[in-house]
């Protein structure tokens, strides 16, 4: 397949479906969405590709809030910094696959960014420090 410019939500889908297929699939990070979260794809996937959508085409079509749902994972389940980095993985692998140009860049740098902060906040949750005058947004937790 040629790769192409991620230009509209077709192209979204096809970025989602795919990287999605990989994660299911994963043997580090399969099991949080399977077993532990037990997403619901259909009802899931939709809500990735407004997400993805707003960041790479400014559309708007994404309001929610990307933190809590990971918050609330985070307490079934510690989100280790490997998970993280194996989600990235996957992530530009699959953006390497189907896609070139400025958006499939953006797309790599804003899933860097998105893997830095998730991990960031969650080992400060899983592993809080000395100092707890740090405030966390949105920590989903009793600080």
């Amino acid at each position: 397949m040629e790769k192409q410019e991620i230009a509209n939500r077709n192209d979204i889908a096809l970025l989602v479906d795919s990287f999605y297929e990989k994660v299911k699939e994963d043997e580090l990070i399969g099991f949080i969405f399977n077993d532990v979260a037990k997403v619901d794809w259909p009802q899931h996937l939709p809500i990735m590709y407004d997400f993805w959508e707003n960041l790479l085409l400014d559309t708007g079509s994404y309001g929610r809030n990307a933190m809590d749902p990971h918050f609330r994972l985070n307490k079934l389940i510690p989100l280790q910094p490997e998970y993280f980095d194996r989600w990235l993985q996957l992530f530009e692998a699959t953006v390497g696959e189907h896609f070139t140009g400025e958006k499939a860049t953006l797309a790599v740098t804003r899933a860097r960014s998105i893997k830095g902060i998730m991990a960031l906040k969650m080992n400060q949750i899983n592993h809080p420090g000395p100092d707890k005058n740090i405030p966390l947004v949105n920590p989903g937790n009793d600080q």
